[in-house]
């Protein structure tokens, strides 16, 4: 069984109130994940800002550009 829920955190404390589903079970796997927010306006622009600055992904974005380049022409 899969439970998913977005908590808060407070004083670097995490608590989960488990569903009904779980009573009896003597262990479940918790797995962190906090690039949940990364998708929030403020952080995802600051992400895309460093991208546009970041040398690797601009050298890739000239490859796949130069790769479709000739595409491009054959549309036309």
């Amino acid at each position: 069984m899969k439970f998913e829920k977005v908590c808060d955190i407070k004083d670097n404390q995490l608590v989960i109130d488990l569903p009904e589903k779980f009573r009896g079970k003597d262990k479940v796997l918790v797995t962190i994940d906090d690039e949940y927010y990364a998708d929030s306006g403020k952080e995802k622009l600051e992400l895309l800002k460093q991208a546009s600055k970041d040398p690797l992904f601009l050298e890739d974005i000239m490859e796949i550009s130069e790769d479709f380049k000739h595409i491009d022409y054959e549309s036309l």
